[in-house]
């Protein structure tokens, strides 16, 4: 950790990382109960809480391309981020308080809100690097553990209360938290970022650079290449995005969650995986940066690679596990392990997907294209949902086989045409 933190960043970036943080804090804590809440108190089936779960999560990552155009044409990163965050705060709180009447109207309003904020957060932290790409890489790195921070409280705070207190009460402190997170926002963000994606960027007079309004052949093909790239996260995501899904349903019913005679919640385990991003991130970086150094460091197709492979042995072991549980609850230490390396597979994806995007996005179209990435995990969560939603109507291992064998294929693929890529994207 001291490694990230000792080289000089800008400071938006700790007002951005602690906003980010307290806004994945509701998120998370949200979406750890939505399934369950679906099931155990709107009485939906497994299907169509899998299916509603689905569209919304893949909504989530949708509405970002609308609001990143926004951004760049008429509000700016800035006013877009406010917006996004005083409609989060009333969808939540709607969601809380609500009742089965308002659910979906909640829902929908949170689609529209992560729309202004998602996309222009992450291209707001890029800008504040102008064109210095040899700290991106560690200020996404540490942007990304504050989203894993927030993720990482909010099952155990949000999940807690609703067990003891309703569900009701896990939603509002999900909706406190990102009470919290837009008050530093308004507090701060005239006095750490300045003019910094105030208007959009086609407006703005710094006189730094003057924009082009067309592509380049070499920038044409480097975008080429991170649109292929974006089609194999997409498989990524749908595998992974099975941990508010199907995970945890199998963790709710085919788990011993018995320790010392105190059950625990199915929605702890949602904690796992950014309680192991925030150990795991620093020396994630701290092994690229020792690669980079004696030119050994993978690309990063070579990293996307990686990662889905990884992800296909963690539902190996999962059908393993499924097939186990078919005669008896298994132990929680396959979910612990499980979460483990898909937590790996997601660093070797995730942070170096928004870091290459910053990197080869033109600046007019930098919110646009950081909503294009996030298109992958729209597309991903429509379909985690929809093998999400096969849940107790096929055997666990077969379920878990066949996301294994999607897993595979999306990594095999680049693999086979990483040449083709490398010469797209050079070294980067």
């Amino acid at each position: 950790m001291s490694g990230l933190l000792n080289v000089n960043h800008p400071k938006g970036l700790y007002l951005l990382f602690f906003v980010e943080m307290w806004e994945r804090f509701s998120y998370y804590g949200m979406r750890t109960l939505l399934v369950l809440y679906m099931v155990q108190q709107l009485m939906y089936t497994n299907q169509q809480a899998g299916n509603i779960y689905g569209i919304y999560t893949g909504f989530v990552y949708l509405t970002p391309l609308l609001g990143g155009y926004i951004a760049d044409r008429f509000l700016g990163q800035r006013k877009c981020i406010s917006i996004g965050a005083a409609m989060m705060c009333f969808g939540l709180f709607m969601l809380a308080f609500g009742g089965k009447t308002l659910f979906l109207l909640s829902l929908f309003v949170m689609i529209i809100a992560n729309g202004f904020f998602k996309s222009n957060i992450s291209s707001l932290l890029g800008l504040l690097y102008d064109n210095d790409n040899t700290k991106k890489d560690s200020g996404f790195t540490i942007f990304y553990m504050g989203i894993n921070l927030g993720a990482f409280f909010s099952p155990l705070v949000c999940g807690t209360l609703a067990v003891k207190y309703g569900f009701s009460l896990g939603f509002a402190s999900a909706g406190a938290g990102m009470l919290i997170g837009a008050g530093i926002y308004k507090i701060f963000e005239n006095k750490i970022l300045g003019s910094c994606g105030l208007y959009p960027v086609n407006k703005s007079n710094t006189g730094k650079e003057k924009l082009k309004k067309i592509l380049t052949r070499r920038e044409k093909k480097r975008l080429y290449a991170l649109f292929a790239l974006m089609i194999f996260t997409i498989f990524f995501w749908s595998c992974y995005e099975q941990a508010g899904c199907s995970l945890t349903l199998f963790a709710e019913y085919s788990t011993n969650r018995t320790v010392l005679n105190h059950t625990i919640p199915a929605g702890y385990f949602q904690a796992l995986n950014p309680l192991y991003i925030i150990i795991l991130a620093p020396m994630i970086s701290a092994l690229w940066s020792f690669l980079a150094k004696r030119k050994s460091e993978p690309a990063s197709v070579e990293k996307f690679i990686i990662a889905l492979s990884l992800m296909s042995i963690a539902y190996v072991i999962m059908a393993i596990a499924g097939s186990i549980s078919d005669k008896t609850p298994v132990s929680p230490l396959w979910l612990v392990g499980v979460y483990f390396i898909m937590t790996i597979a997601e660093l070797c994806i995730s942070p170096i997907g928004l870091s290459l995007v910053s990197k080869l996005a033109p600046k007019q179209f930098m919110s646009v294209l950081m909503g294009t990435w996030f298109l992958t995990s729209f597309f991903g969560n429509m379909i985690a949902g929809f093998w999400g939603g096969k849940y107790g109507s096929i055997d666990n291992s077969v379920l878990f086989l066949t996301l294994s064998g999607i897993s595979l294929i999306s990594a095999v693929i680049p693999a086979c045409l990483l040449p083709v890529f490398k010469r797209s994207l050079g070294k980067i």
